[in-house]
């Protein structure tokens, strides 16, 4: 049967919005009688949405990581002083931006029509994650949601925030690495041949430097449609490789083996897994079942694939930092504080000390990085500069030694 979406104000004079199932839209409104709603508006639940997408085709309709922490640390908050169904109301109405109002109208909808919250969410589930409804679930059937609700906004916090120093790090490498490359295009492609053009008539040999340079200013001139194709395909192709599974995972394994881009994906994602997995362990989750849903969340495809085993061997009767140990791809660290938490029956404790400490690492290990990789990249550029100056000053320095002959 279709979804309808309604405005309708109950009995207590509140309004009210949200969506229903009915085989009409007669059927619809009956069913808002019968609660003894007035009516405002009734219509197909896609068709504000269709309309919407396809007159801005770029539309958001999910929450982005930023908007659902913030919805998550709110939820937590007015869940403790307020019932759900009036917290849900209170974050619809003060949020500004559309799409907010819309996901988290829809799931007080959800809740209106007597759906648990974790199978409100689920109606919204580009917005909420397996991960995260099943948490709500757990908190829900406990009866300490606020507690988890809050645990979970932590979560979600520290990720944007290592997320956030991550992006910081790497945005001045990247601009510079991209000035660096436009300003050596540049050099190439518009003043090398002006100046090779004072040299024609010389009628003596060119240096090597200098005949390098020309060579590779001229190709880059007159061809540069033909490199443009190139790193197009090659994106393209890369791009389309990537979404292979088998490629994926031989990528993947690979990048964990480079000696310094190794190390800091591996205490990414392996501080990432244990403070996910603490978080569900926390909240009462079986571990089986926060093994399965954590491996959604790794992005890379050895990793993934190792917390994937994890699973049949503790489903088999194995500890978990026995599986961590044999996978061979995690830090020795996280393999040892997980055996220390096993033993002293505080897991979730230890494995969010792990988090803490590989996060640490992470932070110094990639400040250390980029201040290494900043004058690297100033070096380089600095060179490539310099090579082409020199190539156009040696035959200016040939001429003047001829001609003082």
């Amino acid at each position: 049967m279709p979804d309808f979406r309604y405005v309708a104000i109950d009995p207590r004079g509140r309004e009210r919005t949200g969506r229903l199932t009915a085989a009409n839209d007669d059927a619809a409104r009956a069913d808002l009688v019968r609660r003894k709603f007035h009516i405002v508006a009734v219509e197909p639940a896609g068709s504000r949405e269709a309309r919407g997408r396809a007159l801005f085709g770029w539309r958001r309709t999910r929450l982005s990581s930023k908007d659902l922490a913030l919805f998550t640390r709110q939820l937590a908050t007015l869940a403790e002083v307020a019932p759900l169904e009036e917290a849900l109301r209170t974050l619809t109405r003060q949020s500004e931006a559309e799409t907010a109002r819309v996901v988290i109208g829809d799931v007080h909808a959800g809740l209106l029509e007597g759906r648990r919250l974790s199978d409100a969410m689920a109606r919204q589930s580009p917005s909420f994650p397996p991960l995260y409804r099943a948490m709500v679930s757990a908190g829900e059937t406990t009866g300490s949601l606020t507690v988890i609700l809050a645990r979970l906004a932590d979560l979600l916090e520290r990720q944007a925030e290592v997320r956030g120093k991550l992006i910081a790090a790497l945005a001045y490498p990247i601009v510079l690495t991209f000035v660096a490359i436009g300003v050596v295009a540049a050099l190439m492609i518009f003043v090398v041949p002006r100046v090779v053009e004072q040299f024609t008539d010389v009628g003596q040999q060119l240096p090597f430097l200098t005949r390098a340079v020309i060579a590779i200013s001229s190709f880059a001139a007159n061809w540069w449609w033909l490199i443009a194709i190139l790193i197009a395909a090659a994106a393209f192709g890369w791009v389309s490789a990537i979404r292979r599974p088998a490629f994926k995972a031989r990528v993947d394994a690979r990048l964990l083996r480079l000696p310094l881009l190794g190390r800091l994906l591996r205490d990414l994602y392996a501080a990432r897994f244990a403070r996910t997995l603490s978080t569900m362990v926390s909240s009462r989750l079986p571990l089986v079942e926060g093994l399965r849903l954590t491996v959604p969340t790794i992005r890379n495809a050895a990793l993934a694939t190792a917390t994937a085993n994890l699973i049949d061997q503790v489903r088999a009767g194995g500890s978990l930092s026995s599986g961590l140990r044999d996978a061979g791809v995690f830090p020795p660290l996280l393999v040892y504080m997980t055996a220390s938490g096993e033993s002293a029956g505080r897991l979730e404790a230890m494995l969010e000390r792990a988090a803490d400490y590989l996060e640490r690492e992470f932070d110094r290990f990639t400040a250390a990085s980029m201040a290494l990789l900043e004058p690297v990249i100033i070096v380089v550029m600095g060179s490539c500069v310099a090579l082409i100056i020199l190539s156009i000053l040696l035959p200016i320095l040939q001429l003047q030694s001829l001609a003082g002959l």
